[in-house]
């Protein structure tokens, strides 16, 4: 019977833990808009965290997508490319289409659309 209660009590315990954890992190959005050639926030700054990148498409192309790297990487080498950033299918024009969860550190990145071929910007972690 002991080992019953002591079993019960561990998996509750996990749950609330879980529960807790989830609560603790937060995940915040991070909306960009890409117009023809660029993004229209050319700089971003943050508090380190875990996000969501939201990224729409104003007629800047007809599909677009965002890439994520840590400054100083080579952006054209995709392993390089932090791949929880993509959006989850390419986005069409007028559309909006959301990354997974990101968990960025303090560092600099930056972004940019390999297919609406715009600069590389700057998102800053504080």
């Amino acid at each position: 019977m002991k080992n019953f209660v002591l079993a019960v009590f561990l998996v509750a315990f996990t749950l609330v833990s879980g529960a807790q954890d989830k609560m603790m992190k937060a995940v915040k959005t991070i909306s960009l808009e890409q117009t023809a050639g660029e993004f229209t926030q050319k700089a971003i700054t943050v508090s380190e965290g875990t996000y969501v990148f939201n990224v729409t498409n104003t007629d800047a192309a007809p599909e677009v997508g965002l890439v994520l790297i840590e400054a100083g990487k080579d952006g054209k080498d995709a392993k390089n490319h932090i791949a929880d950033a993509y959006v989850s299918q390419m986005v069409k024009h007028g559309q909006t289409e959301s990354s997974k969860e990101v968990t960025l550190r303090k560092g600099t990145y930056k972004y940019f659309c390999p297919f609406n071929k715009t600069p590389e910007y700057t998102l800053i972690v504080e």
